[in-house]
């Protein structure tokens, strides 16, 4: 079956309703949606209290609503930090009148500070009596969950009759497995919580699992899928648009990594195996000295050999390397010869805030791949700068 992207967002599946609102750098969004679910969890030892509750509460499967606060993580923040969670569960539970066990909450901000409660009860009143399914409604949740983002980060698609359509906050402290970010995917499609289960691990491993802005593994990332269960679709057809949205999304924040200027994709095949793949494509995309090469179109690619060296994959000199901008390719090294056009390579960084950077191990069959972005003198002033 054919999947198409199609314009707008959440708006796209009818029969859930939304709000938000933000006000400086705090945010309150709400979700009605009834149907099933699943999620995917920070792997981060220290989990914030948000994280902590939505985890038991969707055991079930089954899912009411969604409360999203941003500008405070309540992270580390003891037992007062899960008390003031479970009332924000509470605010949405009592106003539709289903058991708290149906309700999940999300946070994301600055970690060790108490929630300021008497803000989010006053303007959760506001947020509930405007909720609505309409595009203002869709940007207005989108940008109440954005802490650092530059851009509201959208996609979605259609396959046959049904409708996949996710959000996602995130831009630093990104790091596999998943880090410092929210995505909140809906679909009209009709499958039980562990189907939706299986499906989201498959499409978080090829997507958010894959992405490194810095390196950093939050304590609150929350990928959550939510099913109204109206429409059937082949499972085949829906892992395929489940995998189209997460992979763009995930892009989405690689690009909008802070203050980063390109998007940079890694692609390793001729691997030993599908995990060497993934280990070289990560030490490529994660390393410092490639990153602020790519920010400073430096067409250095013994950082990235070296970065290879360390990966823990099997690799030896016998390497191929390729740059590839949006309407151009160039061969650097071909299996272990540098070609010496290195101010070639510098052009096309220059011309290009896509890089995508093909490696060739030689070893075997394995493949895998790593989304990122370059390292800018203004992420460093993004960070130092985040509390004060």
């Amino acid at each position: 079956m054919e999947i198409k992207k199609i314009d707008g967002g959440i708006e796209n599946i009818e029969n859930i309703k939304f709000n938000g609102i933000k006000e400086g750098k705090n945010g309150l969004g709400v979700i009605v949606c009834k149907g099933n679910v699943a999620g995917v969890f920070t792997t981060n030892k220290i989990k914030a209290a948000p994280v902590k509750l939505t985890m038991e509460n969707i055991k079930d499967g089954k899912i009411e609503g969604l409360i999203v606060n941003s500008g405070n993580a309540n992270a580390y923040t003891g037992q007062k930090g899960l008390k003031n969670a479970r009332k924000m569960i509470l605010l949405l539970a009592n106003k539709l009148g289903v058991d708290d066990k149906k309700i999940a909450v999300a946070s994301t901000g600055v970690i060790g500070v108490q929630l300021d409660m008497s803000w989010i009860e006053k303007k959760f009143e506001e947020v509930f009596e405007n909720l609505g399914n309409d595009r203002d409604k869709a940007l207005a949740f989108v940008k109440s969950i954005m802490t650092t983002d530059t851009f509201a980060k959208e996609s979605t698609v259609k396959v046959g009759d049904v409708i996949v359509a996710g959000v996602a906050k995130g831009a630093g402290m990104i790091s596999p497995n998943m880090a410092t970010m929210l995505s909140f995917i809906f679909t009209n499609a009709d499958f039980e919580s562990s189907e939706l289960t299986e499906m989201l691990k498959k499409a978080v491993n090829l997507s958010f699992n894959v992405t490194i802005v810095d390196g950093d593994t939050s304590t609150n990332d929350m990928v959550l899928l939510i099913a109204t269960c109206e429409k059937k679709v082949d499972k085949k057809a829906f892992q395929e648009a489940l995998n189209e949205v997460c992979v763009d999304l995930a892009k989405k924040i690689a690009k909008d990594g802070e203050g980063a200027t390109k998007l940079v994709e890694v692609v390793v095949e001729g691997a030993k195996d599908d995990v060497d793949a993934f280990k070289a494509a990560k030490a490529v995309v994660s390393s410092l000295l490639v990153k602020t090469a790519i920010f400073g179109n430096d067409p250095n690619w013994g950082r990235i050999i070296a970065a290879l060296g360390y990966s823990g994959a099997e690799v030896d000199e016998n390497i191929t390397l390729k740059l590839k901008s949006k309407d151009k390719g160039l061969t650097l090294v071909e299996n272990g010869k540098a070609l010496g056009n290195e101010e070639e390579a510098r052009k096309l960084l220059e011309e290009s805030d896509e890089i995508k950077i093909f490696i060739d191990l030689h070893k075997g069959k394995g493949k895998g791949f790593a989304i990122g972005c370059d390292l800018t003198y203004e992420y460093v002033r993004i960070n130092a700068e985040y509390t004060t």
